[in-house]
């Protein structure tokens, strides 16, 4: 339910630790509720068969008006073998250290709805060579030559060990100076590069202001960082190290709760059990930007999940799409207005809005009835797009 306060979260799902509502006032019921009590007809068959009976994606609202935690999530395996492992240390599902809330792994997607930054991968480490000689810090001489002398998967791993695990009068005295480094680099190095690491410099800055002393500040120094324009997604997988700084999006996962941090939070850290699940290859960041062909047909963000599908349609006053009924989804209205009809009922969606569709279903069709509007389309992977 809504609170007095802003949200940073808006969960639309049926994960057990925030069930979405079905209607509202004396009618209102949980949807995991409606899912437990018909899974076929809820989910179809082929879904309900394929994930047990569980709503296999969980669709969020997400605002982060300030830097989220540094994280991680496991591969399928791990995450089977840690929630064993914990439960069978007996370790309560809601203990503040438990890091497996269940045996899913948690590959995810945002869409960015306004200009939305993040901190994504770890970054080719020849580039990150440039970034630490670009900021001229001496206390990083050291990792800045293991780096360049092994500038692949396991020179990242040994860094970023160094870093996570530094004593805290180590970690007091380090942050200070990398902070200087930056200050001097925007100041005055970046007129004479052309800004190569602007970016990259305040957000050391940034995160040193808001989490000081916090060893995740100079993690972030390894990692990719990323600018989504509205429109534009970013697909994380297992092991991925990423943060999201700032900015509104859609984001689709599996339904799972399995998190990992690393820092930038006041919550448990598992360093161990992170530099398990962490995938050390560098990589190119890979941006989603589909391109919307007709107003008529939906775009998808394409990934190699099979728990979930994202689509997205711009709708000009008037306009329509046809929706199939193939398996459960969830409509959420981001813009605009629409109305969603079948051979029955009309239903409409104001902006924030959205709506359960079990497969059981007719098939809508959703038009824009005010202004440009623009809707997200939550499926599971398996689904049939048209």
């Amino acid at each position: 339910m809504p609170s007095e306060h802003p949200e940073a979260e808006i969960w639309l799902g049926a994960h057990p630790g925030d069930p979405a509502t079905l209607g509202s006032g004396s009618s209102a019921h949980s949807l995991l509720g409606a899912i437990d009590g018909d899974p076929s007809g809820q989910l179809g068959s082929r879904t309900a068969e394929q994930f047990g009976g569980r709503l296999p994606f969980l669709l969020k609202l997400l605002a982060a008006d300030e830097p989220l935690s540094l994280q991680a999530h496991p591969s399928s395996a791990q995450a089977a073998e840690g929630y064993a492992r914990e439960n069978s240390a007996h370790l309560p599902i809601d203990s503040s250290v438990r890091n497996y809330k269940d045996a899913s792994h948690k590959p995810e997607l945002i869409v960015a709805l306004t200009e939305f930054h993040a901190l994504a991968g770890f970054r080719c480490p020849r580039r990150t060579v440039e970034f630490i000689d670009a900021l001229g810090v001496d206390a990083l001489a050291g990792y800045r030559s293991l780096l360049a002398d092994q500038p692949d998967d396991a020179g990242l791993r040994t860094v970023f060990t160094s870093w996570i695990t530094l004593p805290g009068p180590a970690l007091d005295a380090l942050l200070p100076l990398v902070a200087d480094g930056c200050v001097r680099y925007l100041s005055t190095l970046a007129h004479t590069d052309g800004g190569e690491f602007v970016a990259e410099a305040r957000t050391l800055l940034e995160l040193g202001e808001s989490y000081p002393g916090d060893a995740g500040v100079l993690a972030a120094l390894l990692l990719n960082r990323v600018t989504l324009s509205p429109g534009q997604g970013l697909y994380l997988d297992a092991g991925n190290l990423h943060a999201y700084l700032s900015g509104t999006g859609v984001e689709i996962m599996a339904n799972s709760d399995n998190v990992l941090r690393g820092g930038l939070t006041p919550k448990h850290v598992d360093v161990p059990e992170l530099l398990r699940v962490l995938d050390f290859e560098p990589s190119e960041v890979r941006v989603l930007d589909p391109t919307v062909a007709s107003p008529a047909v939906p775009v998808l963000y394409d990934t190699p999940a099979s728990e979930f599908a994202l689509t997205r349609s711009v709708l000009p006053s008037g306009t329509s799409v046809e929706l199939d009924s193939d398996g459960p989804q969830i409509l959420l209205c981001t813009s605009g207005r629409v109305a969603l009809e079948d051979k029955q009922s009309e239903l409409v969606l104001e902006q924030g809005a959205a709506v359960w569709l079990a497969a059981s279903d007719p098939a809508v069709t959703v038009t824009a009835e005010s202004g440009d509007a623009e809707v997200f389309r939550a499926t599971v992977g398996l689904a049939d797009f048209r």
